[in-house]
């Protein structure tokens, strides 16, 4: 089976065969950023030192290592996700001033990440937690970092990666809400199973 592949910039089109519950791949540019850069959008006005239009952002705080003798030059160690539900009242908003086609962190989102990737053709995904070792292997370069003075997880780490994945699609660009969907699903099966298990028990007083 071939790999779903999207590359930077990302346009409305690629996003549109791409539903919730895929498994797909990124090429390109993705930039870390989590709760402080939201907030410094959206509650403090301050404007994001990077363009993110058709990009990628990636809900983690990295562990990044300095290239000895050269000046300003890092390494990834380590990127695993972080929350995204951290984000969810920031998240519409963000995507409205920003453009981002693609988010990506750990757990899923809620209404307002759905409306906004609805309204406007963004998608989020779920990277798998306990490979963030993993997830370095696919950086290939580190172009440059904004806002260190947040310290090491929280600054914007614009990263050049190849095949960076697995993502699982949990809200696609239509709102479509995987974590939700299977909610009901998984409902529906524990009452099933318990039916049927109290019907062996009920001698229980």
């Amino acid at each position: 089976m071939m790999k779903k592949i999207l590359n930077t910039p990302i346009s409305d089109e690629d996003l549109k065969d791409i539903k919730a519950g895929d498994v797909i791949y990124l090429n390109g540019y993705i930039v870390t950023c989590r709760d402080v850069a939201h907030r410094r959008l959206i509650e403090y006005g301050r404007e994001l030192p990077v363009n993110l239009q058709g990009r990628a952002i990636f809900h983690a705080g990295p562990i990044v290592k300095k290239i000895d003798d050269e000046d300003n030059k890092y390494e990834m160690i380590s990127v695993g996700p972080t929350t995204s539900m951290r984000m969810e009242k920031f998240e519409k908003e963000f995507i409205e001033k920003t453009g981002v086609k693609l988010i990506v962190g750990k757990g899923g989102m809620g209404p307002s990440t759905e409306a906004g990737c609805r309204e406007n053709k963004a998608i989020h995904c779920v990277f798998p937690a306990g490979c963030a070792v993993l997830a370095a292997t696919t950086v290939e370069e580190i172009e440059n970092e904004y806002w260190k003075d947040l310290g090491m997880p929280e600054t914007l780490w614009v990263c050049r990666v190849k095949e960076f994945g697995p993502l699982i699609v949990s809200i696609d660009a239509e709102g479509n809400n995987l974590f939700e969907q299977n909610k009901v699903l998984f409902n529906e099966r524990k009452d099933n199973a318990l039916k049927g298990l109290y019907s062996k028990v009920k001698f229980i007083k």
